[in-house]
């Protein structure tokens, strides 16, 4: 028996059906050890070994796995086929020589594609673990490793509220602040265009002013109204002949098939999909075997992929679309070992895979894929130039006419930005024409700032400064967002006051690291480590030893320095020079005070220097002072109880009501769907309301509003509610009412009951049963009450069709009984055997139990 190992379930159940009887094959459910999350997991001091931990949750998994290896002549180890997939095989194989369970042949073989052919051709060209691959996963690992858990106990203790930093999510959060500064610096340039609305032989087109007074204009040379005003006037009295026409031919070339910095930002402009989304909806076309492996630098496709993929243009249009030649694309990568196939699909025949998001994203990969092999698109670019009768001022037009569509009909790259005005059609014109004036116009602009990044620009800009590794850039995106150190409005990234806040403080003591150059520089290190150019240990030496030293000293530092050093570093940001000439640093509420950088429990704010006399502070994102003011707590009245001030306060959180001071003061936030006022200020104070006992029980039901919103609370279970106003405004009945459904909504079905279809599809079109759709503890399935068929990761259960679920019944009622179902008859046999009653002696049932436990 030969044993196989790969990452995932769904790959594994398929590669076992290529493969046949003599293979039984494995999931390792992805990575099965890691450096445990303390410190001493690397041992810089002793050549930066590693302490390796298994998985608390993949000990079941590795046992089996462990159990058949020692049945095994032969193990296969099949996991992906980049640096990650490497280190997975090394970690199992080590893992199966410390239980003594390794068999003597280990091979290791890759596959780019989930299909048969793939699959049989790999195993037939088996290899040996690459150990250049292998060292550059635990260079990485070490260099990330000792990153965090050294640099991020000094933010912990020198910067409150920061919760971590990384070596390239740092970097790429100090990219969001750098354009978020831009933005803010940015000053605004007035300029105007003039235009004319012309028409020639019926067609209508527009010609911009490009010569005023004998000069040539660019877009800033019309700086006020005024200028633009009488330049309008000279165009509105002028009469304008054609000058000259100039037409040039230009091609455009398809982009290469995709890689997976590419995907990810194709699929955010035009899918609308996140980084991470669009990892996981392409993680599950390729273990249905639709595309092909999706962590790649590389742009080239297989030459029987180039072959099909002419073949399928043939067939969909004519073969003008054609090249002559097949099209090859070079990858930009310099890591030859990580840079594999582009991202294809399987079979270009097929159009379609999955449905909802799956398919959405499939298609994309198969139009970008299959135009990539389509001929050029042929266009004509024209220019036309007027000039009135003093030839003092000019105009132009510009379009652009598409010849043949060759890719074009298939595909067409998007952009971050929009374009220029060349795509217009012109009308046929000839030198001497006079083409009609219609109208001219004088339009004020002002300059625009950078745009803020989205997911496909930021993705983009990472790879062109060479930033971390484009399978990484989406779980470096999601930290971000979830260390809440950046926020996502209309698809675009805003640094958040805490992100701001850690950057300065990085770029102040760590500038170094988080230098776009040193981290490109690194990462280059680190690809020659996998190309077997350079030492993985010599890599992290040199590093570790400025690094080390430099967090020690920050260390010693005192919080208060830390805070005045970023206070003088940040003062052009945060007390920019007044217009008026006037100190930005003196307090606006006592007009003596000097406002400074503060540091508090939940991170800094501005503050003035009288405090406690004069309380004014303002939030650390808010330079300038110009918005945002805190003057101190807002009395809304006093509590009728006590006689103490209810005030309304800003805090980390948001803004929040506080009744009396110190420890014994009662405080709560304040609803977003909410007006405050004292009345309302003192009904959240008092939270949470008893509504009264459950008729049942006779425990009390309570209604409050928690981390998640509005609740109910009764026996430690709970009951959403829809709004503030419903804490204060439930009944009994309706209280009771909600907690009986929430705990209904919440429950699974008993162990043998019968449960309600998700949906009731229709009847099998060739066997008439009926097929449901149903849920199912280990994800969603389909039934014609005989055969059940899971649906793939590519299936969105919501959009199943009816012949999909007929041909998922099919296809399994095909494959004939699962295997587990063969393997319950096994031990009903035995049961029957005479030989079983010696099985029972107790002396055989304890050693088995003894060596289990062992």
């Amino acid at each position: 028996m030969q044993l196989v190992i790969v990452e995932s379930p769904a790959k594994a159940k398929t590669i076992e059906k290529y493969l046949g009887k003599d293979y039984r094959v494995l999931a390792s459910y992805g990575h099965v050890r890691d450096l445990p999350a303390r410190d001493g997991s690397v041992d810089p001091d002793e050549g930066f070994a590693m302490e390796w931990e298994t998985y608390a949750d993949k000990s079941k998994q590795l046992k089996a796995i462990a159990d058949e290896a020692k049945k095994a002549d032969r193990l296969i180890l099949a996991t992906d086929p980049d640096r990650e997939g490497e280190a997975i095989s090394w970690h199992v194989q080590e893992v199966l020589r410390n239980k003594k369970a390794l068999p003597k042949e280990v091979e290791r073989v890759t596959f780019n594609a989930i299909t048969k052919p793939a699959i049989l051709t790999a195993m037939a060209q088996p290899r040996e673990l690459d150990t250049d691959l292998i060292d550059a996963y635990r260079a990485r690992r070490a260099l990330d490793y000792l990153v965090g858990f050294t640099l991020s106990p000094v933010l912990w203790r020198k910067l409150p509220g920061a919760k971590s930093a990384g070596r390239v999510q740092s970097v790429a959060l100090r990219i969001i602040v750098d354009r978020e500064r831009e933005i803010e610096g940015f000053k605004p340039q007035e300029y105007w265009s003039v235009t004319a609305d012309m028409e020639q032989d019926g067609t209508p087109f527009q010609a911009r002013m490009v010569k005023y007074k004998g000069d040539k204009l660019d877009r800033l040379s019309i700086g006020d109204g005024k200028t633009a005003e009488a330049a309008k006037q000279a165009v509105e009295e002028g009469r304008f002949t054609v000058v000259s026409v100039e037409t040039k031919p230009a091609m455009r070339n398809p982009a290469a098939p995709f890689t997976t910095s590419t995907l990810q930002q194709e699929a955010a402009r035009k899918l609308g999909f996140s980084a991470s989304h669009t990892m996981r909806i392409a993680q599950g076309l390729y273990e249905d075997g639709a595309i092909t492996y999706m962590r790649t630098d590389g742009v080239q496709m297989d030459p029987s992929a180039i072959q099909d993929a002419r073949k399928a243009v043939a067939t969909r249009y004519d073969g003008s679309y054609v090249p002559d030649k097949p099209r090859i694309y070079t990858a930009k990568a310099k890591n030859a070992q990580e840079a594999h196939e582009a991202i294809r699909p399987t079979d270009f025949s097929k159009d379609r895979a999955g449905s909802g998001d799956h398919a959405r994203l499939y298609e994309l990969i198969w139009k970008r894929a299959l135009a990539s092999q389509m001929a050029s698109a042929r266009l004509e670019r024209t220019t036309i130039d007027l000039e009135d009768a003093t030839s003092q001022h000019g105009l132009r037009a510009t379009g652009q006419v598409v010849i043949f569509p060759g890719y074009l009909a298939l595909y067409e790259e998007g952009r971050d930005d929009e374009g220029d005005e060349d795509s217009r059609r012109l009308p046929r014109m000839s030198e001497g024409a006079t083409p009609a004036k219609k109208a001219v116009n004088a339009e004020q602009h002002f300059t625009q700032p950078p745009p803020r990044f989205s997911e496909a620009s930021l993705v983009k800009r990472m790879e062109e400064l060479g930033i971390g590794r484009p399978s990484t850039y989406a779980s470096v995106i999601q930290v971000l967002k979830d260390r809440a150190y950046v926020r996502l409005e209309k698809n675009r990234f805003f640094a958040e006051e805490s992100g701001r806040l850690l950057t300065a403080f990085l770029e102040r003591f760590f500038q170094k690291y988080v230098n776009y150059d040193f981290t490109a520089e690194l990462e280059e290190e680190l690809d020659d480590v996998s190309g077997g150019r350079a030492q993985w240990q010599a890599v992290l030496e040199a590093f570790w030893k400025d690094f080390k030293p430099r967090t020690a000293d920050v260390m010693e530092q005192k919080p208060s320095d830390i805070t005045a050093a970023l206070d003088e570093f940040l003062a052009p940001y945060l007390f920019p020079e007044k217009a008026d000439g006037s100190d930005p640093r003196l307090c606006p509420n006592c007009g003596n005070g000097r406002l400074a950088l503060r540091g508090g429990k939940f991170g800094a704010f501005i503050a003035c220097s009288n405090y406690p006399e004069c309380k004014y502070t303002r939030r650390f994102a808010q330079p300038g002072g110009e918005s945002g003011e805190d003057s101190g707590p807002e009395v809304l009245g006093q509590d009728p109880d006590t006689g103490l001030n209810v005030e309304r306060k800003s805090g980390r959180f948001g803004p929040y009501i506080q009744l009396g001071e110190g420890k014994e003061a009662a405080r709560a936030s304040i609803p977003k769907d909410v007006e405050l006022d004292l009345e309302m200020a003192l009904k959240l104070l008092k939270l949470p309301r008893v509504i009264g006992d459950h008729p049942e029980t006779g425990n009390p039901i309570t209604a409050s509003i928690g981390r998640y919103g509005p609740y109910l609370a009764h026996d430690g279970k709970y009951a959403r509610l829809q709004g503030t106003m419903e804490v204060f405004e439930t009944g009994m009945n309706a209280a009771v009412v909600k907690l009986a459904e929430a705990a209904a909504n919440s429950g699974r079905p008993a162990r043998g009951a019968s449960r309600e279809p998700l949906k009731v599809l229709g009847k099998h079109p060739r066997t008439e049963a009926e097929i449901k759709l149903m849920d199912g503890r280990y994800g969603a399935y389909v039934t014609d009450s005989e055969t059940n068929a899971t649906l793939p990761k590519s299936i969105d259960k919501d959009q199943l069709t009816l012949e999909e679920a007929a041909q998922l019944i099919d296809a399994r009622a095909a494959a004939g009984p699962a295997k587990g179902k063969g393997k319950k008859k096994a031990p009903a046999k035995k049961a029957a055997a005479p030989k079983k009653a010696a099985a029972k002696k107790p002396a055989a049932k304890k050693a088995p139990a003894k060596k289990a436990s062992e």
